[in-house]
């Protein structure tokens, strides 16, 4: 039975290269992830498409589509074989698990596709940055503004005169490091279950899910609607 030392290590040697990573690696990772997501491929259809078929399916009620869309990725996130065999996965420069990686890809697209809804340009720079930051959760995010770590909130940043690439860069970094912190959340999870297999197997699926929730929520009341930003 592996002991907490033992997988404090095991963690730690997992995540270090992640949370060393450049700012310009930290970059290119979360480029390619937002490419992946907003476009789609394989098996994931873009943000665009997928919030077209829940405006279709709820009626043109935008808010109801938003919900929509939340529900979808919580679902999808949960679903373990899924978000492990996502089309593209392989491209991305990443040394997160797929799990891991699935589930953020997931994450963002559901980030895209409540942005676009409420009338914001996915190709705008800006925007781009404002959804990874999404990603970091609403705790998190006044956690690191209240320590200088990051400066303002992701609609001010969407909402910006112009795009910040030193900001965006510290972003990607901190959205990576919190994507590492991750794997040990769940490697501490699974290590203390693992003699449960029924619940085990549930442990990742049940957080995943929560950490959907939690970011979906924290971005439907965020990046509040264009229209209502120009009064």
């Amino acid at each position: 039975m592996s002991t907490a030392q033992t997988v404090g290590k095991m963690i730690g040697r997992g995540l270090g290269p992640m949370v060393k990573a450049s700012p310009q690696a930290a970059g290119g990772v979360l480029r390619r992830l937002l490419e992946l997501a907003i476009d789609g491929r394989g098996r994931l259809p873009s943000a665009k498409s997928t919030a077209a078929r829940q405006m279709q399916r709820h009626g043109g009620a935008v808010d109801r589509a938003i919900q929509g869309v939340i529900d979808l990725h919580i679902r999808l996130a949960s679903l373990q074989g899924f978000v492990t065999n996502l089309g593209g996965l392989a491209a991305l420069p990443v040394t997160l698990p797929a799990n891991v990686t699935g589930v953020a890809v997931l994450q963002t697209r559901m980030v895209a596709a409540i942005a676009h809804l409420r009338g914001y340009d996915l190709e705008d720079s800006r925007v781009r940055t404002a959804l990874i930051m999404c990603l970091l959760g609403g705790e998190e995010m006044a956690r690191r503004i209240l320590d200088g770590t990051l400066p303002t909130s992701p609609l001010a940043v969407a909402t910006a005169p112009v795009f910040d690439p030193a900001l965006d860069a510290t972003v990607a970094k901190e959205v990576l490091a919190d994507l590492a912190s991750r794997i040990g959340g769940k490697n501490v999870a699974l290590a203390l279950t693992r003699r449960i297999p029924v619940l085990g197997g549930g442990v990742g699926a049940v957080m995943d899910g929560l950490s959907t929730y939690q970011i979906g929520v924290y971005a439907k009341s965020e990046l509040v609607a264009r229209r209502m930003i120009h009064g």
